[in-house]
């Protein structure tokens, strides 16, 4: 359905949910001099203290700034922790760069005081695109690395929500209400012109902080080709995507990876474009799935003691093939949740997350990888997926370009 930005009327919000609260409240209209007064607060029970665990207080901080840029929320922090509302008359309840004064907006949309602690206990960021929502999330997930310092030391958690196939003005303003409500932040990804005018109109009107990613990049890549752009997404009706050679190479690349997974059949180890080796739980599997959604044949080899490696891995080109490891105490914590979910441990008489068998597995393939100095030994502790593989795939381009600068090239 076309339309365009004058088109669309945006109806305050504001007006029906002032009414409704004046009706049940008491409170003057806002047709009066003046708006309804900020809500006032209550101290909340101090909760209990939480408990103290044995782990260094790097580990712990890794730990939660691990948790917050997976996506996951922090329940125990906001359980445990003293999450003290703020007192509207005093500057020093307010954390700098955290929570913010109550503004008219929670009037406006008709907030509860309980929804208020929620928005001073974590921030809210909405991410609306056209498609899959893919650039919008990886771009909030990169933006909010930055902030670990605050996010972690602060305390201030952030909230995330994507809202993939938002196609039309009546889905864009509905999820732009909602962010209001929320007094979110909103960053989209959309193609359509006519809708990027609408989002930036409704941000402005309900003072909703928000940011255009796509629309710069667009705009600079027309500059340059010296073409107008589709203003379609990637998904639109009538727009045909041919399936391509890259396509049927990634199906290709995914088959070959989950067929090789952990050892698997080594006599095809030759096959692979990139050969990952290292002790149990450094990540092999996940990592070699990533890498093959992007075209690459990948194979995994653990390194076990007291098991032979496959004398294939050593006629492998060696610049194809990356060793794997890992601080011993993250892999300690690592397998010990492992074989709780696979329900072995102590009783069971395994020594696979024991420290002492740890450190003497690392050190082994600490001393396969001497043997094979052209190996690059990547260290994966504290990384993403997305991180590690980007230190894969530029050491395996470099080498196979031989440049002073490694590149990653496509063609369009």
């Amino acid at each position: 359905m076309a339309f365009t930005a004058t088109a669309i009327s945006f109806p305050d919000p504001r007006q029906a949910s002032i009414d409704g609260a004046c009706s049940e409240s008491k409170l003057p209209s806002p047709n009066q001099d003046h708006l309804p007064s900020e809500p006032s607060f209550e101290q909340p029970q101090q909760q209990q203290p939480s408990p103290k665990f044995k782990s260094s207080a790097m580990l712990s901080r890794w730990s939660r700034a691990r948790s917050i840029r997976s996506g996951r929320m922090l329940d125990r922090l906001a359980q445990n922790d003293k999450l003290m509302e703020p007192d509207l008359g005093s500057p020093q309840a307010l954390s700098p760069g955290c929570a913010s004064p109550v503004s008219n907006r929670y009037a406006w949309f008709g907030r509860s005081r309980s929804d208020v602690s929620e928005a001073t206990a974590a921030k809210q960021i909405y991410m609306v695109s056209d498609g899959t929502g893919w650039t919008a999330e990886h771009s909030v997930k990169a933006a909010l690395g930055q902030f670990d310092h605050s996010l972690v030391d602060r305390k201030c958690p952030v909230n995330t929500h994507l809202f993939s196939g938002i196609d039309d003005g009546d889905k864009l303003m509905e999820v732009i209400k909602q962010a209001a409500k929320e007094d979110a932040m909103l960053v989209y990804t959309l193609a359509d012109p006519s809708m990027v005018e609408s989002a930036k109109q409704a941000c402005s009107l309900w003072e909703i902080p928000s940011a255009d990613v796509l629309g710069p990049i667009t705009e600079a890549v027309a500059s340059h080709l010296g073409v107008t752009p589709s203003g379609l997404p990637r998904g639109a009706r009538g727009r045909h995507v041919p399936l391509t050679e890259e396509y049927f190479k990634r199906i290709e690349a995914v088959e070959f990876t989950i067929k090789q997974d952990d050892g698997a059949l080594p006599q095809n180890l030759r096959k692979a474009d990139i050969v990952l080796a290292g002790v149990s739980r450094t990540g092999k599997t996940p990592l070699s799935i990533y890498l093959a959604q992007k075209g690459y044949k990948v194979a995994n080899v653990p390194i076990v003691m007291g098991v032979g490696l496959p004398k294939t891995l050593f006629e492998v080109d060696p610049e194809k093939v990356f060793g794997m490891t890992i601080n011993p105490v993250v892999l300690q914590t690592i397998r010990r949740v492992r074989a709780r979910n696979l329900g072995f441990g102590v009783e069971a008489g395994s020594n696979y997350f024991d420290m002492d068998y740890v450190r003497e597995e690392l050190d082994f393939a600490g001393k396969v990888f001497a043997q094979n100095p052209i190996w690059p030994v990547i260290e994966v502790t504290g990384k993403a997926i997305e991180e590690t593989a980007a230190v894969v795939l530029r050491l395996y381009h470099d080498r196979k370009q031989k440049c002073s600068m490694p590149r990653i090239s496509k063609r369009y």
